[in-house]
């Protein structure tokens, strides 16, 4: 598995969290292990830049996916295909907003960090095929999304192996 995180956004996101992590969603998802996955993280310029020329949607953003290969989970038969799962643009400075939102929402001890491990299932589930346009697709969507997460902070603490 193939993972690069491009650190341009000037802040201190743990890249080697990010990287375990899009390791262990990859691995969930049963897609190739030999799959290239980028993650470029992004200030506010650049990000607003690309929302604009990709999703015709003007102001920043907080992720953007950019699906290569078009690679889709694996299902209990069939054997998944190696490539490039392709490109994901996530803004750290907007993660960090949204976190302090959370937190004056009432979402006690929510952090940056949280918010980043979110906006990336969030962007590697975009790049395998899940939207969240229509409303069963945003049920899907947001509960898998929900579901890996929870069992990623199982592994972070100690209750299941990776």
């Amino acid at each position: 598995m193939s993972v690069e995180v491009l650190e341009e956004s000037g802040t201190s996101v743990d890249v080697a969290r990010m990287v375990q992590l899009c390791r262990f969603v990859i691995e969930r998802l049963r897609i190739h292990p030999l799959a290239e996955l980028c993650i470029k993280l992004v200030d506010e310029d650049t990000i607003a830049e690309l929302n604009e020329q990709w999703m015709d949607k003007e102001g920043p953003t907080d992720v953007l996916a950019f699906p290569m290969d078009e690679l889709r989970p694996g299902l209990v038969n069939d054997e998944p295909e190696p490539g490039v799962l392709g490109d994901i643009m996530l803004c750290p400075q907007i993660a960090e907003r949204q976190a302090t939102e959370a937190r004056e929402k009432g979402q006690e001890g929510y952090t940056t960090t949280d918010e980043v491990d979110l906006l990336t299932v969030h962007g590697i589930l975009h790049l395998v095929g899940y939207d969240h346009a229509e409303p069963d697709e945003h049920a899907e969507m947001f509960g898998l999304q929900a579901r890996l997460l929870a069992e990623w902070q199982g592994v972070l603490a100690g209750d299941r192996p990776e």
